[in-house]
């Protein structure tokens, strides 16, 4: 019969996080029979949490919002899983401060990089947490898919600032204060000593195709999105760029 720590988590399948899920799934099934302790920075109300509680981890969040952390509670609770997700009040920023060094598995990184003060600080924190073999997901916005979508919507200044500006930035109204390429992404976490196994796109068309388009062939659109999000340059124009990275 299969145990709780044998189980891969089985969220809903959509365009947007197909290929981050896939990644993780393969991890979880190289640890096939053993219960992780995952965490994620930046969780916000589970959307990953929760599943890879569901199949038996204990994952600890860390959030910023307590309104996202209290969604998550009544979330994991609905689910069945409350005793298997802590949530903890704080910003990627501090994480050096709540996490013990060498203790997790799994950490998942998602949409934090862009918007923390020091993102080497928290890379830094990140794999400082991670035991000797654990893995870190990794998830930032695009470069490349900004500028396009700007001077696709006729923004032609912005998406020119944007494409200039050393941190990826359109201006100060821009609502990320950076955005990422593979390379300077990847570069990252190999400082502070990971190993990338794995770099995809996610979102390579989702944002691009009118959404009539998108769920007209659900199969087939989730079919190219994951054919594409491993094959540059195709790769390389995500709205996010997923970086799966390891502690020797």
């Amino acid at each position: 019969m299969e145990t709780a720590s044998t189980r891969t988590p089985r969220p809903p399948v959509t365009v947007r996080t197909a290929a981050v899920w896939a990644v993780l799934r393969r991890e979880l099934e190289r640890h096939a029979g053993r219960e992780l302790t995952v965490l994620d920075v930046g969780g916000g109300t589970g959307g990953f949490a929760v599943p890879l509680a569901e199949a038996g981890h204990r994952v600890t969040v860390v959030d910023a919002s307590p309104d996202a952390l209290a969604a998550l509670t009544r979330r994991a609770a609905d689910a069945g899983v409350a005793d298997r997700v802590r949530a903890v009040q704080g910003d990627g920023d501090a994480l050096a401060g709540l996490v013990a060094p060498g203790s997790v598995d799994l950490i998942l990184c998602h949409a934090v990089l862009e918007v923390v003060d020091d993102p080497a600080g928290v890379v830094a924190a990140v794999a400082a947490a991670l035991r000797p073999g654990g893995a870190v997901s990794l998830l930032v916005a695009g470069r490349a898919a900004a500028v396009l979508g700007r001077a696709f919507n006729g923004h032609l200044d912005a998406a020119s600032a944007l494409l200039d500006n050393p941190d990826g930035r359109a201006g100060q109204r821009d609502t990320l204060r950076r955005r990422y390429d593979a390379e300077t992404a990847a570069a990252l976490l190999t400082a502070v000593g990971l190993t990338v196994e794995e770099t995809h796109g996610v979102r390579v068309l989702a944002d691009l195709l009118p959404a009539a388009v998108v769920e007209a062939d659900p199969r087939t659109m989730l079919e190219l999105e994951l054919a594409l999000s491993a094959r540059p340059p195709f790769r390389d124009i995500a709205a996010q760029l997923h970086v799966f990275a390891r502690r020797p």
